[in-house]
């Protein structure tokens, strides 16, 4: 079965969303935020960057809908919830060795 060709309006919204993670310091706050909810001081001290640069990220992936925030007490605590995101996350790694090279495919036993 073939799946439908994206409109163009979802072409633009995939680029869009692919272009915010082409950072390698928002691709790494998104995957923290997966991981669990975290304040800004806590992704910041994870991903080796200054606290405002993380939160200018933050917000730049908060607004594109890729990462959650809420407040609790005086804290932005920042998560992922969206499950496409989640999947995307999942997928990417999985394709992708920890050396940085393209994972090879698995091979169904025989």
């Amino acid at each position: 079965m073939v799946a439908s060709e994206p409109s163009v309006a979802q072409l633009a919204a995939a680029a869009r969303t692919f272009s915010l993670l082409v950072s390698p310091v928002r691709l790494h706050l998104v995957w923290l935020a997966a991981q669990g909810e975290y304040d800004v001081g806590t992704l910041a001290a994870h991903a080796g960057v200054p606290i405002t640069t993380a939160s200018q990220q933050l917000a730049k992936l908060r607004i594109a809908g890729l990462i959650a925030a809420h407040r609790h007490g005086r804290h932005q605590i920042y998560t992922v919830e969206d499950p496409h995101v989640l999947a995307l996350l999942d997928q990417i790694f999985a394709h992708i060795t920890p050396a940085g090279t393209i994972a090879p495919p698995e091979r169904s036993a025989v």
